[in-house]
């Protein structure tokens, strides 16, 4: 115990004198929360829209006034012919174009269906999806708003009612901002863990400790349990930055939280441990980090669901360490459900846990030897 202690002096006393990585360390977490929370919203708003209306009636107003009202449209122009919506989409000044047919009020009044012309870019797939389904929501309500007022007392055949839980206004912060928390963890351990240890061999620092009377799951556990507290403060700081900023609710147990997070930091530091080992330069062990950050981001679920994704590149996502703790961090902090629910997760990082550091020491010990 005593030489690890040793080791994690030392290791405590490099981090107090590399300023820049414990500026990194605090500001880190603060930065990219404010950017992705702030940035990725999957519910789209206030799409620039604009409206050529033919009709130039009660009717057609009454419709636009229901596309502004929905607050997914904002009518930025209206124009007095086809060409000038064309022109305008094509630009990238609106992505939405609303088009009445100049009997529009004539059909209305009449009973006839009438139609609407509604051009959406779909250049921007997320943008257009919303589009087209609010557009279609309120074309639906109108229509059985009209039928009610004709028939009178209008029933529908079907009542569907839908109970969204944990998440029923559809907040995209509190769905991202705990998965960003574990992209943060994931960049941290990876990339300041495998650039520190090749750093110390380009120095000439590591072969001094190997030839210290200290074995070498010794000088590894030294090196890493310092990377344990930074990945806890910055999980703090990320925490506090969410609920304070982004309102995300805290559900489950933080104590529960707190204890399953320390599975995926191990299994991320032997991610970087091993990417250490493998590395021949700084250089390198970023590329390499940056090799493990980018799968990550795009397979894990971060971003995209993992239920879209192919069968193959499904089960790719699962040797991935952010893939079962994202499950855990969402499951605790908006389902507040506990470990009980969470074991099949906690196992997977456990086998990571073991299989990444037992290779790592391995490694060392030939280097050693």
């Amino acid at each position: 115990m005593s030489r690890i202690l040793a080791v994690l002096y030392k290791e405590f006393l490099q981090m107090k004198r590399d300023k820049l990585t414990i500026g990194l360390i605090f500001m880190l977490p603060l930065v990219q929360l404010l950017l992705f929370g702030y940035a990725i919203q999957t519910e789209v708003k206030h799409i620039p829209t604009v409206v050529f209306d033919q009709s130039l009636s009660p009717e057609s107003r009454e419709i636009t006034r229901a596309f502004t009202a929905s607050g997914y449209f904002d009518v930025v122009a209206a124009t007095g012919n086809y060409q000038q919506v064309t022109q305008l989409i094509d630009r990238g000044t609106v992505k939405v174009g609303i088009i009445f047919p100049p009997d529009y009020a004539k059909q209305v009044r009449s009973g006839d269906t009438a139609a609407i012309q509604v051009l959406v870019d779909a250049t921007d797939s997320m943008v257009s999806n919303s589009a087209i389904a609010t557009a279609n929501s309120i074309g639906l309500l109108k229509s059985q708003q009209v039928l009610a007022e004709k028939v009178g007392q209008f029933k529908a055949p079907y009542d569907i009612r839908v109970r969204p839980w944990y998440n029923p206004d559809g907040i995209t912060a509190y769905y991202m901002v705990p998965a960003i928390l574990g992209i943060i963890v994931t960049m941290t351990m990876v990339m300041m863990t495998s650039m520190g240890i090749v750093r110390e061999r380009e120095r000439g620092t590591l072969e001094q400790l190997m030839v210290t009377p200290i074995k070498s799951y010794e000088l590894m556990i030294g090196k890493i349990i310092p990377y344990i507290a930074l990945g806890y403060l910055q999980i703090t700081v990320a925490l506090l930055v969410g609920a304070i900023v982004f309102d995300v609710p805290i559900r489950g147990s933080l104590l529960e939280l707190y204890l399953l997070t320390l599975f995926f930091i191990t299994a991320s530091l032997g991610i970087g441990v091993l990417i250490s080992n493998i590395a021949k330069n700084q250089m390198q062990a970023m590329q390499m980090s940056f090799f493990i950050l980018l799968p990550s981001i795009l397979l894990s679920g971060f971003m995209f669901p993992r239920e879209a994704m192919p069968v193959f590149i499904k089960a790719l996502s699962n040797i991935i360490p952010l893939t079962f703790y994202l499950t855990i961090i969402r499951g605790i902090v908006l389902k507040g459900i506990g470990f009980a629910y969470l074991v099949p997760q906690v196992t997977a990082l456990l086998v990571f846990t073991v299989i990444l550091m037992g290779i790592s020491i391995m490694r060392f010990k030939k280097k050693i030897a």
